[in-house]
């Protein structure tokens, strides 16, 4: 085949206007601290705590620097204390086990199945053992498990479930939005996640006490009442005084843009989901690759795409990526040794405890990564599909 894809795995779409002509404006204010506001009004950092609560459908949320901040003061107002065990996916980007040194805990990864859901029955040995109270449940790369399992076995293990939903923002199991598991859950607001940022989290929970220190944590000084989405003042009588100011707050600004993206958020993901159905359809019927199934009772988001390389030679892998590379087409290795880019295996992270999870690494051996972004049309995901398979007939055994 000599076609060659010529667009960009990386370019995301524009801003709306809405969102540029308020950021505009925003700027010449020169307002962008989160609490630099006038009299009574709701900064757009509040305002965005308040709309993404009452989307999200939990009564609290915090706007904060990053999805991996948000975990990581979210970890710490759940209690987890230095030296404490934390469970998380062995399949995973670095922020995860990041968040979890950052609070001086210890990550214990736990095992995948094929389908990249966490092996219920290593979670339970690796709970038993380790002597965790906490799960770090990593949604990693929009892949929901069965929420009903995994949260029985939480609660007859005492878990309790910080949800990490960078990359499941608008999905849902049997109906019950992603995010809504756990006692919290982080969201991302990167620029290659569901609303774009640049960078930002939100931290969301049901628990008053839990929300009130994440949002001394965050940096709010004594104006927490200028929280959009937060407990009543007397909550925070106690924890002012015990929640150290780890400073991460959204910046008005960041807050105008996804102001401007959340009406369109439902929209976009059934975009996404238009771009996803069409590559799983083309490349399920691809011989030597495997795509997981998704579950009735899963909706997920399909900004990226997952499937196994099984018809190829673990060896041959990075010549296959190279072929498909020199068409146009941006695959990630998840088997490689050595981190590269946003990339990373679990064994890379050498600030861990040593750990081996044989059944991961055989999963992460033959797993190729793709995004899929919205400025694909579903004509591009078509040729992009043709020219995967086209490779493939090369390396498959």
């Amino acid at each position: 085949m000599s076609i060659t894809f010529n667009k960009s795995f990386t370019q995301q779409e524009s801003i709306p206007e809405a969102g540029i002509d308020a950021a505009v404006e925003l700027m010449r204010t020169g307002r962008l601290h989160r609490y630099n506001s006038v009299g009574s009004e709701l900064s757009a950092a509040a305002l965005l705590e308040q709309e993404y609560a009452t989307w999200q459908g939990r009564p609290y949320c915090l706007a904060c620097t990053s999805g991996g901040y948000a975990m990581q003061i979210g970890l710490r107002a759940m209690g987890v204390q230095v030296g404490d065990a934390v469970l998380t996916n062995g399949y995973t980007l670095a922020p995860v086990p990041g968040a979890i040194v950052n609070v001086g805990a210890n990550p214990v990864l736990v095992e995948i199945d094929e389908n990249y859901h966490l092996d219920l029955v290593d979670l339970r040995a690796k709970a038993i053992s380790s002597g965790a109270r906490v799960l770090v449940l990593s949604l990693m790369r929009g892949h929901i498990p069965d929420m009903t399992a995994l949260i029985q076995v939480c609660d007859e293990l005492d878990l309790a479930v910080l949800e990490d939903c960078a990359h499941t923002m608008g999905g849902s199991w049997q109906g019950q939005r992603s995010g809504n598991f756990g006692v919290m859950a982080a969201f991302s607001l990167q620029t290659y996640k569901h609303m774009n940022t640049g960078e930002g989290g939100l931290l969301v929970c049901n628990d008053e006490q839990m929300m009130a220190r994440a949002i001394m944590h965050s940096g709010s000084y004594m104006l927490y009442e200028r929280h959009g989405a937060a407990p009543a003042p007397e909550v925070f009588e106690e924890v002012r005084y015990v929640s150290a100011n780890m400073s991460g707050r959204m910046d008005n600004l960041r807050a105008t843009l996804a102001l401007a993206q959340l009406p369109e958020l439902e929209g976009n993901c059934v975009r996404w989901n238009e771009r996803y159905d069409l590559l799983f359809a083309k490349l399920s019927q691809v011989p030597g690759l495997y795509l997981p199934r998704r579950h009735k009772d899963e909706h997920y988001v399909g900004s990226s795409i997952q499937f196994m390389a099984k018809g190829i030679k673990t060896e041959q892998i990075p010549d296959f990526v190279r072929a498909c590379a020199e068409q146009g087409v941006e695959l990630k290795w998840f088997g490689e040794a050595e981190p590269r880019a946003f990339t990373s295996r679990y064994d890379s992270w050498r600030y861990l405890a040593p750990q081996y999870l044989p059944h991961t690494l055989s999963v992460l051996e033959k797993t190729l990564d793709m995004r899929v972004p919205l400025t694909f049309d579903l004509e591009d995901c078509a040729l992009v599909a043709d020219i995967i398979a086209e490779q493939c007939k090369r390396f498959v055994d």
